[in-house]
């Protein structure tokens, strides 16, 4: 096994040190990803690795799925339902009433931004599966 040593004053590297680039539609290059174990351990040495990954590892091999189509239709009209919603003057001071007065309760929402996606999720829901 190899070691790995980083520049001094570099103690670890955890994360991407490299990605392929994409040029004219295909990519160039190979993913370089360095980790560093923080479990506790008696070797004191070795806790640093490198890895080496084909450029097209991430590429995904089957078609998506119709819950994968749906769940991704989802989100895109619940996040544009929630950014309208935050632009909507007329509705801001409503919903920021009815955030505090479910935020402190058990199962509420603790940010703004959590509760208008939970209310604009919950009205898609209503609305495409009845």
């Amino acid at each position: 096994m190899g070691k790995v040593s980083y520049s001094p004053g570099i103690e670890f590297v955890s994360g991407s040190l490299a990605k392929p680039k994409k040029k004219d539609g295909h990519n160039h290059g190979d993913y370089l990803i360095g980790t560093h174990r923080t479990a506790p351990t008696t070797n004191t040495e070795g806790c640093t690795r490198l890895y080496i990954r084909k450029g097209d590892t991430y590429k995904r091999t089957t078609p998506l799925s119709s819950d994968e189509t749906e769940a991704r239709t989802r989100f895109s009209e619940v996040a544009s339902a929630v950014a309208l919603r935050k632009k909507n003057l007329s509705q801001v001071a409503q919903d920021r009433a009815a955030f505090n007065a479910q935020k402190d309760e058990p199962g509420g929402k603790k940010t703004l931004k959590a509760y208008l996606w939970k209310v604009c999720g919950d009205a898609y829901d209503q609305q495409h599966n009845g």
